[in-house]
């Protein structure tokens, strides 16, 4: 299957160029391509370390529906796991939530690495989408007039290349410099501070357990996710800014052990710490994700913390409308699905921050030091396995199902 282009273009100009190489812009790159919409993909990273970055993993069944209908699942849907249900561990005890049979969905999980591999080959090396690697000091001029212009210095020759084009995909994360370009009224940060860290993990280990786990303890949270059949991520709660030179080997494990240790459960299978770094928990939505020919997506425009699992798939949900919005107008005229994109992304953006902060609250509450903070946070939590109405409404906004579009 060919690619062509939607209209002649010279090295100089293209109708979109994108700023990142990220599960956004691959999958806005992939979206034009299918289209016969030429564009630029521009990464500051080399393609060996986009491929290999360990971040998320965990995908919600209406992104992976979205990205199969566009002809980019078929690597996941090959070889992801599918997670029906998940575990609560507090108290000493284990509690299941079910939520498969709660709402007839489930996650899959599927190393962010990987989705990556399979969206650059696809983009690169089967619809022939141009990508170049290892740009520096990539810039963005005339936003807001019909004639924007992307420049980067090239890592061959260090010269400046200038691309003229139509629109700015800004999908180059939180410290790119598509945000950095938004007008001050538009880069306003709505933020809020958790207050708290977590120690990430990974370990050259199979999983302990055949789903997510939740430890909730007067330590501190812990978590327990499955990556692969030899991976295993973790997390455990600390202080904001810690130093993880200050978390061995064995306090690590024994830390995790005593949170995520409960009555009937299998012992942890402990390996070989091949990341560690601590992430201070923080939420920031930018003011719009629009400004003259520039739209942001994913991080570059709103970061939810890891509490929820829910980075990733808001970076698809942007990707799937940005890249149906440009097609729309670039082959149709139809100017309809930019004009309204980011308030139909905020929206989405907005019920996953609220679900991030009142999960937050269950998972940290028994370790705040407040009495009153930690027992309406263990009556939360019981509600879920006390109440089927508080398990489904839980199990839905968990899956993404109860989001607005």
């Amino acid at each position: 299957m060919t690619f062509p282009s939607s209209r002649p273009a010279s090295a100089g100009r293209r109708p979109v160029v994108v700023v990142g190489a990220g599960p956004a812009g691959l999958t806005v790159g992939n979206i034009l391509r299918a289209a016969a919409v030429d564009c630029l993909v521009l990464e500051t990273e080399s393609r060996e370390s986009i491929e290999a970055r360990p971040r998320a993993g965990v995908v919600e069944e209406w992104a992976v529906r979205g990205l199969d209908r566009r002809g980019l699942a078929a690597g996941l849907l090959a070889r992801a796991q599918v997670h029906e249900e998940c575990e609560f561990r507090f108290g000493g005890e284990r509690y299941r939530l079910p939520y498969r049979q709660l709402t007839g969905r489930h996650h899959y999980v599927y190393p962010q690495p990987l989705l990556v591999r399979d969206l650059v080959r696809e983009y690169a090396d089967v619809r022939g989408g141009d990508i170049r690697f290892g740009v520096r000091d990539v810039r963005l001029h005339d936003l807001e007039t019909d004639h924007p212009s992307v420049s980067y210095l090239c890592p061959e020759t260090g010269e400046r290349q200038v691309v003229h084009c139509d629109f700015v995909a800004g999908c180059d994360g939180a410290r790119g410099v598509s945000r950095r370009a938004l007008p001050p009224e538009r880069a306003r940060l709505a933020r809020h501070d958790y207050g708290i860290g977590w120690l990430a993990l990974l370990a050259e280990a199979p999983p302990s357990a055949d789903c997510v786990v939740f430890g909730v303890h007067p330590r501190g949270f812990a978590g327990h996710m499955a990556r692969s059949p030899e991976v295993t991520r973790y997390y455990l709660q600390c202080p904001p800014g810690d130093d993880p030179a200050g978390w061995p080997h064995e306090r690590v494990w024994s830390e995790l052990r005593e949170r995520l240790g409960a009555a009937g459960a299998a012992p942890l299978a402990e390996g070989r710490l091949i990341e560690k770094r601590v992430l201070d928990m923080h939420n920031y939505v930018v003011g719009s994700m629009t400004s003259g020919r520039l739209f942001l997506a994913g991080d570059a425009a709103h970061l939810t913390a890891p509490i929820a699992a829910k980075g990733m798939n808001l970076a698809l949900h942007d990707a799937f409308l940005l890249g149906d919005a440009l097609v729309a107008h670039l082959t149709t005229g139809d100017a309809s699905g930019l004009a309204g994109y980011s308030e139909a992304c905020l929206r989405r953006v907005w019920d996953y921050q609220e679900f991030s902060e009142w999960l937050s609250g269950i998972y940290h509450g028994t370790a705040s030091g407040d009495p009153y903070h930690a027992g309406t946070s263990l009556a939360r939590l019981r509600r879920l396995f006390t109440s089927p109405a508080a398990a489904t409404a839980f199990a839905e906004q968990y899956l993404g199902a109860a989001a607005a579009f």
